[in-house]
């Protein structure tokens, strides 16, 4: 309505006719007078009355805009005084200045001028010296967006509470996949009658119904080792609170009748297409598998992966099936390749050394030409001193390369096997896993996370004591005209040995095959022993490290350099550590930390088995196994390592760990 007011009826055109009738009047005056006194007339009656309702108009017009802003002044004072929207002015020190009533009465107060914003909601002060302009907080158990207008010193405060309950409301209810996997029916029941069998059969079915009944899951049996569970996010939200207890069950009401029954879980969420959820379940369940079984992987679209559970040693079960399986297909692999490339990873041990060794002879009695990869500014002692008995042997020798020379070397043809870890970042060089599109993956670490990307052959034994181990069942099973040194037997026996702590740990009958066929095959256990003599500066050094150790509780030991002293150590006498704090009286875990080099500090797990080790170094970016485990943290000190290893510990005293 106000541009009619600021057009007024008489505009330039009426003006302009105006005067042409005016002119027309005149003339016909000068004509016949009588016509013209006619249309003078005529033409003053038309004046007036368009006169006077021009000025109707225009008093219409301001009665009706007088009114207007009157009614917009009332509803802006509605507005302001009476909607459901918190308006709040402070100043410069925080302290506020108006409110409206609406935000008043949230606080049960009749006016909130000229407190302190901290002292109302001390939340709001971080967010106004932040750069951000919305943010949502909790008030009086109430959720409010806060809308902030800076330059005003002005926040708007929105109530979004029941947006907030059906959010909730609507991520509790979505579904969630898992598969339900009895990690060793197979080797449990196997000479079993057909009663036993179906006792063990419908005790497994029974813990399991009543404990999905008892959380509100529908369960289906699906196969004799397998079962489908589907429930929702609330349920799953009770079932970590619960650290999924169900684990526990089972492996107890096996024990009792004397089997070693575990479950595994797969568990797929945080997706709504249900072909997605059940991908994700099945690689959980295959993450959970690989790492060993006998816990619960929940894995989620953005990557992140929480594992519960994993808490008992593995229970051997590989075949002489797959085995042989496994290296007639690697066979196959090496026949199509041009060359082979053999990597472990860095700082290698010595299971890296002696299972490359081991791999070289596999791709040699196959006719084909390989290289080991080794970078010699990352070599421990004990490797030193394989590596000299090595050098004995010039054909062999003549065998390892540098990083630089295998990447000139590299074609599309060539084929690239990883050793002893299956993590990128973990590689010798990892500037291979992206030249190289055809890769093999040997190693009996539990898998974590991180992988290669798309390999061609995985061979990957959690129950196995070490990569040699394996290597070796591989090479019984390669052409019957192979035949090894005695270095390259000794490499192998050498790499089992270091990784089972002599026989001790993480051994099973397999182990025992493997070194008495190395042993047949001319491996040398007296130089094995020489191999692993001490230094005895090293021996002082990792007594040091021993020296400052803290007891905590459940019987969890950590030692670490002295953070004043900036000396670096070798991974091996940290890791020696460790294994020398193991054997201490009622120390069931032991922890070392300390540096590497100028930006790296490391920390070196070992257990009984009653902690799991590599739960806790998973949760600091390492890995490796329930009783041996390790990793490096980069840009930090000793004391702040100590800090974030006791907080990852208590985390997996508490409950589950989430990578």
């Amino acid at each position: 309505m106000p541009h009619f007011y600021e057009k007024p009826l008489f505009r330039y055109p009426v003006y302009t006719l105006i005067g042409l009738t005016t002119l027309s009047v005149m003339i016909i005056w000068g004509y016949q007078w009588f016509i013209g006194l006619f249309m003078t007339l005529l033409f003053g009656f038309s004046l007036f009355f368009l006169i006077k309702a021009d000025r109707q108009v225009k008093t219409e017009i301001e009665s009706y805009i007088s009114t207007l802003s009157y009614r917009l002044k009332r509803v802006g004072e509605e507005a302001l005084m009476e909607m459901p929207i918190g308006i709040m002015l402070v100043n410069d020190q925080y302290f506020i200045e108006w409110t409206n009533p609406y935000l008043a009465s949230l606080f049960d107060v009749d006016t909130l001028v000229g407190r302190s914003l901290n002292d109302v909601a001390e939340s709001l002060v971080p967010l106004l010296k932040q750069e951000v302009d919305s943010e949502i907080i909790t008030l009086h158990d109430r959720k409010f967006n806060v809308i902030i207008k800076r330059e005003e010193r002005l926040l708007y405060f929105f109530d979004v509470t029941e947006q907030k309950e059906i959010e909730k409301k609507y991520k509790g209810e979505r579904t969630v996949l898992a598969y339900i996997f009895l990690d060793n029916y197979d080797e449990v029941t196997q000479g079993m009658d057909d009663q036993t069998r179906s006792n063990l059969n419908s005790e497994v079915t029974s813990i399991l119904n009543k404990w999905a009944t008892e959380y509100g899951i529908f369960l289906k049996r699906i196969s004799s080792e397998r079962f489908i569970a589907v429930l929702n996010e609330n349920i799953l939200s009770q079932l970590e609170k619960s650290k999924f207890s169900i684990l526990d069950e089972v492996r107890e009401k096996a024990t009792v009748q004397n089997v070693s029954l575990t479950l595994s879980i797969g568990v797929g969420t945080g997706v709504i297409e249900l072909p997605e959820l059940g991908g994700l379940a099945q690689s959980s369940l295959d993450l959970a598998l690989g790492r060993g079984g006998d816990q619960v992987a929940i894995k989620q679209p953005n990557g992140k992966v929480k594992f519960f559970g994993g808490k008992t040693n593995p229970i051997e079960k590989r075949t002489r099936v797959r085995a042989r399986v496994i290296s007639h297909a690697l066979k196959e692999i090496i026949l199509e390749s041009d060359k082979i490339i053999i990597m472990g990873h860095k700082y290698p041990d010595m299971d890296a050394i002696g299972s490359s060794i081991g791999l070289l002879k596999v791709t040699q009695v196959n006719g084909k030409e390989g290289f080991i990869v080794l970078n010699q500014d990352e070599i421990d002692s004990g490797v030193q001193r394989l590596l000299e008995e090595v050098k004995k042997n010039s054909e062999l020798w003549s065998r390892f390369i540098t990083p630089e020379e295998a990447l000139e070397i590299a074609t599309d043809d060539t084929l690239l096997v990883v050793l002893d870890t299956h993590k990128p970042s973990l590689v010798i060089e990892e500037r291979l896993l992206n030249k190289i599109d055809n890769v093999v993956i040997i190693d009996h670490h539990r898998r974590g996370e991180e992988f290669i990307h798309d390999p061609l052959l995985v061979y990957m034994e959690p129950y196995a004591s070490s990569t040699a181990e394996l290597v070796t069942e591989l090479l019984e099973y390669q052409p019957k005209r192979l035949t090894m040194s005695m270095i390259e037997a000794t490499a192998l026996l050498a790499g089992i040995i270091v990784d089972t702590k002599s026989f001790t740990l993480r051994t099973g009958s397999r182990t025992f095959d493997a070194a008495s066929y190395l042993r047949a095959k001319g491996a040398d256990t007296i130089l094995v022993q020489k191999l692993l003599k001490e230094d005895l500066d090293l021996y002082v050094k990792r007594s040091k490290l021993i020296q400052n150790t803290t007891i905590l509780e459940n019987g969890i030991a950590i030692a670490k350099a002295d953070p004043l002293e900036d000396e670096w150590y070798e991974q091996v006498i940290i890791a020696q550590a460790a294994d020398t704090l193991l054997t201490m009286q009622n120390i069931l875990a032991s922890f070392v930390i300390a540096k590497r080099d100028e930006e790296t500090v490391a920390i070196s797990a070992r257990s009984l088995g009653d902690v799991n080790v590599q739960v806790i170094m998973e949760s600091l970016d390492g890995g490796g196994h329930l009783t041996n485990a390790a990793t490096q943290l980069k840009g930090i000190t000793i004391d702040e390592a100590e800090e974030r290893l006791i907080k990852a510990i208590q985390d997996y005293l508490e409950g589950g760990n989430e990578e």
